[in-house]
């Protein structure tokens, strides 16, 4: 190889440079020199001529020539003071160049660095930009720092009463005499979220409509895009079916987002309203996860529901309330004087119907604020798992860390000889440290850059695994300020991390150790081949913390999914009927579902028909409190209103007594059937078929048990099973005007749905129809089981990937280092099994280090993530002990190639190359 520093040195030595910028000259043009020569040499030109063509350049001043600015910067004086920031930042540009050649000449490893940090970067910041999405962002309204929700702080034996929401904090009576008595806040508005059908009959086009009082979007602050928003002179008792918003998305999916939308009209279950106007594209409601399509007056809820209008119903739960606090006033004053106000608003409610105790609990309840900057979220829980993911994803990046810095410290020994070089022919230990980071930190951009992109994909699939069929859920993902800070935060850190190490080796070579040793000796590297060993160690042991939580959530996910629910989900479809656009007359009511029923019976391929009202694991409820005369008084038991043939369709055993049938009418005694769990609750285990329960409410109302079944799942699927009681649909003195159907048939969803669309249209076309899969529904109460068994094994596998690599390098390294002691041992007459176990002993000593460290912090996370786990404790020896067995295997497997290599060599050309 050419001495291309000494050569340079005297073709610039008439500059008369300083010391030390024609150390900053010779080093860049002799990296240059050496690139070209390498360059030309593999495009296949001769050696000496090579040689000869750049030095003819260099001494015709051809080559300096592209070094004029350098050169020029090189000339200017150092300015007093500032030499030791020159020399730390003057050649940064240069740096990176030379890195960025560096990375050029050695493809496969930029490949392998850039991906493992990019994956590492993108889960961080994919999970990170859901964190953001859910938990960080403010609305964007005005001044969102003022908002506080008002709720009911104490419920010491929950409310009592209709639930007609998911966001049912207060009943309109409360709402009314809290907005009159209220002081702390300049606004405040009610709201409620509530589906509605577009169409005029046949199956069911469900818009999200949100129910707003008139001072909602005054006191939020919005402005229109185009028309007005809802105002508080639209909202007043009687105000019937008048004017509509748009959400921004709606008008544009549905309109096309053409100002022809206004005075436009919309139906709304049979309602017709006028369109007055849209709301800004950056609103999407106050409820993060949930996004409206149409905001209706609040006063319009009794054009829907008639009769039974929510607005007067004294225990019907279905209002959210937010408030803008006034200049001045806190979140605890507010609640202070909500609390004040609160015995006189819930004395003035209080519901006739109630009995002595649940008057004496609603009576003791105490409205409170809280804070609403960031709105609210079905998505935020006690078993919230972003954070814990984030976690684990922090995991995978420190795995990919110690892979980098394993990888970039073979390269740091590798070129030992180089920097000791260069060191000789005077180029700075900084100069040798800023390269190595430059280095470093364009391989830290780079995969962040890339992780970045990857985030984006990869946070819509995360939206993906949180939506369910009847569930969607919208975030906005677009990047904030907080997810490009992580990000460029991720690189920083990343950098350091894996480029430190590297670098502090660089600028501590020994110019004349180095230069000595031949690169194969067995004590060359010792310090360095020991901080090997322990970032192997530290892989081993993250890797086991991963691959354990990934067999943890997926056996977790597998229990929930083989569950013993207590029927048979497959072949059922689950189809609601709404037929009150008919106006049938209530005699005519009961007489219409069975002819309803007859027909879907006679669908080929229909085996049974049931009634429901509240369909199993749909997270909907209908409970009551029950006493047994001479035994348990008031307790808690959950309802169910069914038809025969129910439990037939739903493979329940019936394990004593009778099912319902026609002998059981709106006049007869009133009969019911109950599960195990209520037997065991109230009878002690014993028969309970003949025992009388009564209504604790309603003392007078009676129910015979002429039935005993299996228990069954009832709300969802990681509860225990409820005391249940079923009563009979046909005695409802009063039916309603819609009926659910569980279908049990063997035809394809489709076909089904087709069919029984078809029984609907000839009976009448006016009726609203709603279909699920029963068996899907089920699967979506696992939503955020899935979510963590799809991330975890994701994570896991990602830590089996980059496991293998770095055992893999670590002991290829190792029998680089030790070829000569190898082949020695083996002319000595070393079996070359005994070479093999040698290898392999080395990284089998690193798993069992690895080991004991990774199951100490398996189990500290696994205790963390308990409340997640189903079926399972989170210091299960059986997936910890299969975790170690399968990274054994890994280890085993990517110790093999080195170790075989190792015993194959030929002893006699190692000694004679050294």
């Amino acid at each position: 190889m050419p001495d291309w520093p000494k050569e340079v040195r005297a073709a610039i030595a008439g500059l008369n440079l300083e010391p030390i910028r024609e150390a900053d000259v010779v080093e860049e043009l002799s990296q240059h020199l050496r690139d070209r020569y390498e360059e030309m040499l593999a495009s296949g030109i001769a050696p000496n001529q090579a040689y000869a063509t750049l030095r003819a350049e260099l001494e015709d001043g051809r080559l300096l020539k592209g070094l004029e600015r350098t050169i020029a910067k090189a000339r200017e004086p150092l300015a007093a003071g500032s030499s030791g920031q020159k020399k730390i930042f003057g050649g940064l540009g240069r740096d990176l160049r030379y890195a960025m050649r560096q990375l050029w000449q050695s493809p496969g490893f930029a490949v392998v660095a850039i991906l493992s940090l990019a994956l590492g970067v993108g889960a961080n910041t994919a999970i990170f930009q859901l964190l953001d999405a859910v938990r960080l962002r403010l609305l964007p309204v005005k001044s969102p720092e003022q908002l506080a929700m008002i709720h009911i702080a104490n419920a010491p034996n929950g409310r009592t009463g209709n639930f007609m929401s998911d966001r049912s904090d207060l009943t309109a009576n409360v709402w009314n005499l809290l907005r009159a008595q209220q002081q702390g806040f300049s606004g405040i508005a009610a709201w409620s979220p509530q589906p509605r059908n577009l169409g005029q009959g046949g199956e069911a086009r469900n818009a999200s409509t949100l129910m707003v009082s008139g001072d909602f979007f005054p006191m939020l602050g919005l402005q229109p895009v185009i028309g007005r928003l809802l105002s508080p002179a639209d909202d007043f008792r009687g105000c019937g079916a008048q004017g509509a918003v748009l959400s921004y998305s709606f008008w544009q999916k549905e309109y096309g987002g053409r100002d022809a939308a206004l005075g436009s009209k919309i139906t709304l279950d049979r309602q017709i309203f006028q369109v007055i106007g849209v709301t800004p594209p950056s609103f999407h409601g106050v409820d993060v996860g949930r996004e409206f399509d149409i905001a209706l007056a609040l006063c319009t809820e009794p054009v829907f529901d008639g009769k039974d209008s929510w607005t007067d119903g004294p225990s019907t739960w279905w209002l959210a309330v937010l408030g803008r606090l006034k200049p001045g006033w806190t979140i605890e004053r507010a609640s202070a004087q909500l609390a004040t106000i609160s015995p006189g608003i819930f004395a003035a409610t209080l519901p006739e119907k109630f009995d002595a105790v649940n008057k004496k609990d609603y009576l003791r309840f105490k409205l409170e604020a809280m804070r609403a900057d960031k709105g609210v979220s079905r998505l935020r829980g006690d078993r919230d798992p972003l954070n814990l993911l984030l976690g684990l994803s922090g995991l995978v990046l420190l795995l990919a860390c110690a892979n980098l810095a394993n990888l970039l410290l073979a390269r740091a020994s590798a070129r030992q000889r180089e920097m000791a070089l260069r060191l000789t022919l005077g180029a700075s230990r900084m100069r040798l440290m800023r390269q190595v980071l430059a280095e470093s930190l364009l391989l830290a951009v780079f995969g962040t850059v890339a992780g970045v992109g990857l985030a984006q994909l990869l946070s819509r699939g995360l939206i993906s695994l949180l939506t369910s069929s009847q569930n969607s859920i919208f975030l906005d993902m677009t990047p904030d300020w907080r997810v490009i800070g992580f990000a460029a935060g991720l690189a920083l850190f990343t950098c350091i991390l894996f480029g430190l190490t590297p670098a502090l080796q660089a600028s501590h070579t020994d110019p004349g150790a180095a230069r000595k040793a031949n690169g194969r000796g067995v004590t060359s590297g010792r310090n360095h081949f020991a901080l090997r060993r322990i970032l192997v160690v530290t892989q081993v042991a993250l890797s086991l913390v991963l691959l354990t939580g990934s067999l943890l959530f997926a056996r977790s996910f597998r229990n929930l999914l083989t569950l013993d629910i207590g029927f048979e989900q497959d072949h059922l479809l689950v189809a609601s009927f709404d037929y009150s656009p008919l106006q049938i007359p209530m005699e005519r009511r009961a007489s219409f579902k069975r002819e309803l029923a007859e027909r879907m019976r006679a669908i080929p391929g229909v085996q049974s028909v049931a009634g429901v009202f509240i369909v199993p694991i749909s997270h909907s409820g209908w409970d009551n409190n029950i006493d047994v005369p001479g035994g348990p008084q008031r307790k808690d038991t959950q309802f169910n209103s069914i038809s025969s043939g129910f439990f037939q369709t739903m493979r329940v055993p019936m394990l004593a007594g009778r099912d319902f049938n026609d002998t059981d009418t709106p006049t007869s005694p009133r009969v019911a059937i109950v599960n195990e769990a209520f037997a065991k609750k109230f009878f002690q285990d014993a028969n309970p078929v003949g025992k009388v329960v009564n209504d604790s409410g309603e003392p007078s109302k009676t129910y015979q048990i002429i039935g005993l079944v299996k228990d069954t799942k009832y709300h969802s699927l990681r509860e225990d099973f409820q005391p249940t009681l079923f009563v009979d649909t046909s005695q409802e003195k009063e039916p309603g005007e819609g009926q659910t159907f569980m279908i049990r048939s063997n035809e394809l969803p489709e076909s089904l749905i087709a069919s029984v669309k078809r029984v609907a249209q000839e009976m009448n076309p006016a009726m609203v129809l709603n279909f699920s899969t029963f068996k899907i529904q089920v699967r979506d109460d696992l939503v955020g089981e899935r979510l963590m068994a799809t991330l975890t094994g994701f994570f896991g596998v990602l830590a089996i990937i980059l496991a293998m690599v770095g055992i893999y390098g670590v002991i290829s390294y190792m029998v680089i280092r030790r070829s000569n002691e190898i082949g020695v041992r083996m002319a000595l007459g070393a079996a070359r099994g005994k070479i093999l176990f040698m290898v392999l002993r080395e990284s089998l000593l690193l798993l069992a280090i690895g080991a004991v460290v990774g199951s100490g912090l398996a189990l500290a996370a696994g205790t963390a993530a308990a409340s997640m786990l189903y079926g399972l404790k989170p210091h299960d020896p059986l997936t910890l002990g299969a975790s170690i067995l399968c990274l054994a295997a890994i280890v085993v497997v990517a110790s093999f190639m080195p170790a075989r290599k190792a015993a194959t060599v030929d002893p006699m050309v190692v000694l004679r190359e050294e």
